[in-house]
């Protein structure tokens, strides 16, 4: 079967671990899977994540982060640019996500960023989505 999003999956994987207590969560990996992995490293919305290689296509496994009354940091996962409706902003036009509470990602000519840096950068591209 294939898969027509795999971004979209991505985030729900994270979403549908989370809504069970998983500790962590393995995701076929694909570099831009990994960029965008970092990026909620950085922002401290995952503990950490890890390449496994399984031989085929490797699995990316995201360890997930939880308060210390349990609950997950990553409160809301909302895809924004599908395969079908592509959104593009241009440097000036970043959303804002929760009023800055939440990260937009976004995948520029300079890779993939978090709004933050793609406005110190001035840099637009397709906003893949929001996180909060």
């Amino acid at each position: 079967m294939t898969m027509n999003d795999p971004i979209a999956d991505f985030l729900t994987r994270i979403r549908n671990a989370q809504s069970v207590g998983k500790k962590w969560v393995d995701i076929p990996a694909s570099k831009l899977k990994s960029r965008i992995s970092y990026v909620l490293k950085e922002d401290s919305f995952i503990r950490d994540y890890i390449f496994i290689d399984d031989g085929i296509q490797g699995l990316l496994r995201l360890f997930l982060n939880y308060d210390h009354d349990g609950n997950p940091t990553i409160t809301g996962l909302k895809r924004v640019s599908t395969p079908g409706c592509r959104v593009y902003v241009d440097s000036d036009q970043i959303p804002r996500v929760m009023n800055g509470m939440g990260t937009a990602i976004i995948t520029t000519s300079k890779g993939v960023l978090s709004d933050k840096k793609a406005r110190t950068l001035k840099v637009g591209g397709e906003v893949l989505c929001h996180i909060w």
